[in-house]
């Protein structure tokens, strides 16, 4: 987050540098507290609409891409989420539907 910045703020203008789509926050569907260099990264999840952009991998991602609950699990299995992401997901009732 910037300084002054709502975490609605945070959310849209984030997703917009990370991802190319323009969201409409909803509602806090979760948030851990991971290590970091420097401390600990409190990370909030929001539940969002996409209402515009292109999916696009921001400068921090190899690849972005749209996934089902098929692909989902297969990269969960292959080791290709980061650590705890499954999980953590499976916990709020979060990852992908169909």
């Amino acid at each position: 987050m910037e300084p002054g910045e709502t975490d609605s703020e945070a959310v849209v203008r984030e997703l917009q540098e990370e991802t190319g789509l323009d969201v409409r926050p909803g509602e806090l569907i979760g948030s851990v507290r991971r290590p970091a260099p420097s401390g600990v990264f409190e990370i909030f999840d929001y539940a969002c609409v996409v209402v515009g952009g292109s999916l696009r991998a921001g400068d921090d991602a190899a690849d972005a891409d749209w996934v089902n609950l098929t692909d989902f699990d297969t990269m969960e299995r292959h080791g290709e989420l980061v650590d705890e992401l499954a999980t953590t997901l499976r916990e709020w009732r979060a990852v992908p539907r169909h």
